[in-house]
């Protein structure tokens, strides 16, 4: 994860200047807030980054021995395709929808997300891919 944590230390090196020297000339003080909290949350994102990568071992790329066998092998676990992310975009789609068209939209699309998103949850305990 080393090359993760100079990414991080990059982007707060570019983003501290750039909120001063943002606010000195423009004294806009919306943009100059938004520039400060992207350095701090990309402090935080690379504090982080770094506090996890001193407990975890090695990745191959990490190390000076590495080789590109070392990386050979499961890199995790992808679920199969499902349809359920698509029915819980309708839902909201309907939800968001709801203020145009009329407040009864609301507990039909509530109702059609609550339905997606159980399937969603549990895909892994029917059909083909049951546990």
């Amino acid at each position: 994860m080393k090359s993760e944590v100079w990414i991080f230390i990059g982007l707060a090196i570019f983003f501290a200047p750039v909120a001063v020297v943002y606010w000195l000339m423009s004294g806009d003080p919306t943009g100059t807030t938004a520039l400060a909290l992207t350095f701090c949350l990309v402090t935080m994102i690379g504090g982080y980054v770094f506090l996890l990568q001193r407990n975890l071992p090695k990745r191959p790329e990490d190390r000076k021995d590495g080789e590109i066998a070392d990386g050979a092998g499961e890199l995790g676990f992808f679920p199969p395709q499902s349809i359920a992310p698509l029915f819980c975009a309708g839902a909201g789609a309907v939800v968001v929808l709801a203020p145009v068209f009329g407040w009864w939209l609301l507990i039909i699309g509530f109702g059609f997300g609550v339905a997606a998103l159980g399937s969603w949850i549990f895909q892994y305990y029917v059909g083909d891919h049951a546990h």
